[in-house]
């Protein structure tokens, strides 16, 4: 039985129907390189992978949504009505898709039937592998399909980021909804995040494969220091701003920043403007190496990436170091990083094939030496965004 198969059943079970649902699925992602830059109006470079979140619903015939997910059995079915989709903290997980559906409704867009949802994700919880907008986005192409919406994809995506930000409250920039919402397969995106202006970049790992390592070490961006690393660069920037005329960090170049980093009087304010500044021009300069196919380069920048991260942003940790310097330590990896938020969550290595066993092995040792637990490995690839499965692919 497939993983469709599979999922059909519980959803027949669940709600106690023999009625066939629709199926969606919402990748994951995993940014390549330009962290934190999103929200400071730099540019990103994220790709979707093929972990993530399968939806599957019909609609009712009433007003009644149903709610249910297989990674949160002991929750059992959530249940509320269209007629109040406000945030409600015993929801739990289920706000996620109630933030979109009520504000596709504001949008203008006609959602008049309740509905029988549940869900399934194979992305790590709090791994940082972006499962909230993940959930967000498989809701948004599970809504166009059942009520025959038209609904732009940008638009999908900054609704998405507005859930996340105003109906969850977390502070989070666009690049999680957008990587999500626009992913192309074998290709990353370079992402302007003040504009959102985006390019694809085609993803040629030539005799190399992506590494995920999962620190297991839990992060919730909400209660992180994130809030706080995003108001130390909003105040960096007021204070550049006396003598620049600049909307975000993300306008400036690394000369310009250092001819006037004294304008910010704080040292920490400044180390976390430095990274903004720099983090950005290594995440054009990456798009670059890999439109060129020099995948050392852009290994290079991936390392240089995570040092900035550590000593200027400081949101790495022990537990994402331990992995990154032993990634750096083993044979056959070009580059190694954190990626996400930080303060635990996961980090990515680009891996010769060859070694990739080796690989493993030796920093599953080192991690489980150093930190007193185990890493959990997935080898990634590069998949579409955010879609309906089509009946020939179940």
């Amino acid at each position: 039985m497939n993983t469709i198969q599979r999922l059909t059943s519980e959803f027949q079970n669940c709600f106690t129907t023999t009625k066939n649902p629709y199926h969606f699925f919402a990748p994951g992602r995993i940014n390549l390189i330009g962290e934190h830059t999103d929200y400071n109006g730099g540019h990103v470079f994220p790709a979707s992978i093929s972990f993530g979140t399968y939806a599957l619903a019909h609609t009712r015939n009433d007003s009644k949504l149903r709610f249910y997910s297989l990674n949160f059995p002991e929750i059992g079915v959530i249940e509320c009505d269209l007629a109040d989709l406000s945030y409600n903290k015993d929801h739990d997980w289920a706000n996620y898709p109630k933030g979109m559906i009520r504000y596709l409704q504001q949008s203008g867009h006609t959602i008049d039937k309740g509905m029988n949802l549940l869900f399934y994700g194979n992305t790590p919880n709090g791994a940082g592998l972006s499962s909230s907008a993940s959930i967000e986005m498989v809701t948004g192409v599970l809504l166009e399909e059942l009520f025959q919406l038209q609904i732009d994809r940008v638009q999908m995506v900054t609704l998405g980021q507005k859930v996340e930000n105003e109906y969850i409250g977390v502070n989070s920039g666009i690049m999680d909804q957008f990587s999500i919402g626009m992913g192309k397969a074998d290709h990353a995106i370079l992402l302007n995040c003040e504009t959102l202006d985006y390019y694809y970049a085609p993803m040629d790992l030539q005799d190399n494969v992506i590494m995920i390592i999962n620190t297991n070490k839990r992060r919730t961006l909400a209660g992180s220091k994130y809030n706080e690393r995003r108001a130390q660069c909003e105040q960096a920037l007021i204070e550049l701003q006396t003598k620049l005329d600049i909307e975000s960090l993300g306008q400036l170049t690394r000369e310009v920043f250092d001819r006037h980093h004294h304008l910010i009087q704080d040292e920490i304010r400044r180390k976390r403007a430095k990274h903004a500044v720099y983090e950005n021009a290594r995440t054009l300069e990456a798009y670059q190496m890999l439109k060129q196919g020099d995948l050392n380069a852009f290994g290079k920048l991936m390392n240089e990436s995570h040092e900035s991260l550590r000593k200027d942003y400081e949101v790495t940790g022990p537990e994402l170091d331990t992995v990154v310097k032993a990634a750096w330590e083993q044979d056959g990896v070009l580059g190694a990083r954190m990626t996400g938020a930080g303060f635990g969550g996961c980090a990515i290595a680009i891996v010769n094939k060859n070694s990739v066993e080796e690989f493993q092995e030796n920093i599953h040792r080192i991690y489980r030496e150093t930190v007193g637990y185990d890493a959990t490995f997935y080898m990634a690839t590069i998949g579409d965004g955010a879609k309906k499965l089509n009946k020939e692919v179940l």
